[in-house]
C-alpha cells in the first residue's frame, strides 16, 4: 500500500513543495530583504530540480556565489546548493553530472571558508573546519549516490518484471495459436475423411439398392459407423472451443482433449473404410511399428487418413491405392501413391485431368504442419504419367522408460 502511494505523482510534488518552503524559512530567519530574495529564487529553482537537475544545480550555484559576493557571506539557507546536488546525483542521466556536482559543493566550501576569495568576514576558517565541513558534503554525496544506486536496481527489476510478462503473454498467444492449429487440423481430418467416406457410401447405396440390397445394407452399415466416430470428435472439438474440459480438467491441453485416441492400430480400419467407399487398398507395413509415441502414431494415421481422402474426392471409386509403412530404427518412411484410374461420380472419364487440382488443398498444407512440427519432411505431387504421390518421413521418437 506504501509502495502504491508512494508511486502517485502528487507525492512528488508535495516534496519538492516542502522542499522549496524549506529553504524559504530557512532565508525568512536571516531577516534581510536581499537574503530573502536569493532564498526564494533558490526555492523556485528548485521545484524543477527532478526534470532539469544540471540546469537547477548551476542557477542555484550561480546565486549563491553571487549572494556570497554581495552579502559579505554564506547564510545557512545554502542548503540549497546540497539540495540542489542530491537532485543532480539521483537524478541525472550521466554519472559524470554526478561528479561534477559534488566538485562544485567541495568548490564552494572551499570559496567560503578557505579565503579563497577576499569577501566576508569568516575567510580563512582552520583547515580543520574546511576538512569537517567538506567531509559532511561528500557524505550526502554518498548518500544520494547510494540512491542513485537504489533506483536504477529497482528500475531494472521492474522492467525485467515487465519483460518477463511480456515474454510470458507471449508464449501463451503462441501457445493458443499452437493448439488452434493443432484442433483445426483435426477438425478437418474429421470432416475431410468422414464425409468423403459417408458420401460416397451414400452415393453407392443409393445405385445398388434396389440390384443388390445387401451391398447397400453394408454401405448404409458403414455410413452409421463413420458418421458416429466422426460425431464423437465433434463433439469433443465443440467442447474445446466452448472452454470446456474433458475429465481431468487441467491435465490436458485443448488440442490433446479435442483428439481422439488413436494409433497405429486403425490403420486397418481406414484402410477397410476407404475400400468400403470403392478404392482398391493395399496395405504394405515393412519392420516393427512398436516403440513410436503416441504423437508420432497419430502423424502417421492422419497422414494416411488424408491422403486416402485426397484420393476419393480427386481420383474417386475404382481408383488403386498402395500405402506403403517402413518402419526403421530412427526414422518412419510414409508413401501413398494411387494410380488415378477411378470415375468420379457423374463423370464419364477417368480422373487423370483432376489429379493436377490437389496442389492446394487444406489437407496438404494441414499434413505438412504435422511433419513439420515433428521435424519431418512432406513431399507430394503428380506421378509420371496419372496418378498422386504423397512421399514423407518422419524422425521416430521413442517413449522414454521410467525408472
Amino acid at each position: 500500500m506504501l509502495r502504491r502511494l508512494l508511486a502517485l505523482p502528487w507525492i512528488y510534488t508535495a516534496y519538492d513543495i516542502a522542499v522549496a518552503a524549506l529553504v524559504v524559512v530557512l532565508a525568512s530567519s536571516a531577516d534581510d530583504g536581499a537574503a530573502l530574495f536569493f532564498g526564494w529564487a533558490m526555492a523556485l529553482a528548485l521545484m524543477f530540480r527532478r526534470q532539469r537537475p544540471m540546469t537547477v544545480m548551476g542557477v542555484v550555484s550561480g546565486l549563491a556565489l553571487v549572494q556570497y559576493v554581495l552579502l559579505n557571506g554564506s547564510d545557512v539557507y545554502d542548503a540549497a546548493l546540497l539540495i540542489a546536488m542530491v537532485s543532480v546525483v539521483t537524478h541525472a542521466q550521466s554519472m559524470r553530472h554526478a561528479y561534477w556536482a559534488g566538485a562544485i559543493v567541495l568548490l564552494g566550501v572551499a570559496v567560503a571558508f578557505g579565503g579563497i576569495l577576499p569577501f566576508g568576514e569568516e575567510s580563512g576558517e582552520g583547515l580543520g573546519d574546511i576538512v569537517a565541513i567538506g567531509g559532511v558534503c561528500a557524505a550526502i554525496w554518498l548518500t544520494a549516490m547510494v540512491l542513485r544506486t537504489r533506483r536504477l536496481y529497482v528500475a531494472t527489476l521492474e522492467d525485467r518484471a515487465a519483460t518477463a510478462e511480456r515474454e510470458r503473454e507471449h508464449l501463451v498467444q503462441l501457445a493458443a495459436a499452437e493448439e488452434r492449429a493443432e484442433i483445426a487440423r483435426e477438425l478437418h481430418d474429421v470432416v475431410a475423411h468422414s464425409l468423403a467416406v459417408m458420401i460416397l457410401q451414400a452415393d453407392g447405396a443409393g445405385y445398388v439398392l434396389k440390384s443388390d440390397p445387401d451391398k447397400a445394407g453394408s454401405a448404409l452399415k458403414a455410413i452409421g459407423d463413420t458418421g458416429r466416430d466422426a460425431l464423437d470428435d465433434m463433439h469433443r472439438i465443440v467442447r474445446v472451443l466452448r472452454g470446456g474440459r474433458a475429465s481431468g480438467q487441467g491435465e490436458a491441453s485443448d488440442a490433446d482433449v479435442a483428439r481422439r485416441r488413436v494409433s497405429l492400430d486403425d490403420l486397418e480400419t481406414v484402410a477397410e473404410r476407404a475400400r468400403a467407399a470403392g478404392l482398391k487398398v493395399t496395405l504394405e507395413i515393412e519392420g516393427d511399428r512398436g516403440g513410436l509415441s503416441t504423437a508420432d502414431e497419430l502423424t502417421v494415421l492422419r497422414v494416411v487418413q488424408e491422403s486416402l481422402t485426397n484420393v476419393l474426392r480427386h481420383a474417386g471409386p475404382g481408383a488403386e491405392v498402395t500405402i506403403t509403412l517402413q518402419f526403421d530404427k530412427d526414422v518412419v518412411r510414409i508413401e501413398v501413391a494411387d494410380d488415378g484410374a477411378g470415375k468420379l461420380v457423374g463423370s464419364g472419364s477417368g480422373s487423370g485431368p483432376v489429379v493436377g487440382s490437389r496442389a492446394g488443398g487444406n489437407g496438404l498444407v494441414g499434413m505438412r504442419e504435422r511433419l513439420e512440427v515433428s521435424g519431418g519432411s512432406f513431399a507430394a505431387g503428380p506421378r509420371l504419367g496419372t496418378g498422386w504421390q504423397v512421399a514423407a518421413k518422419l524422425p521416430v521418437r521413442t517413449m522414454g522408460v521410467v525408472g
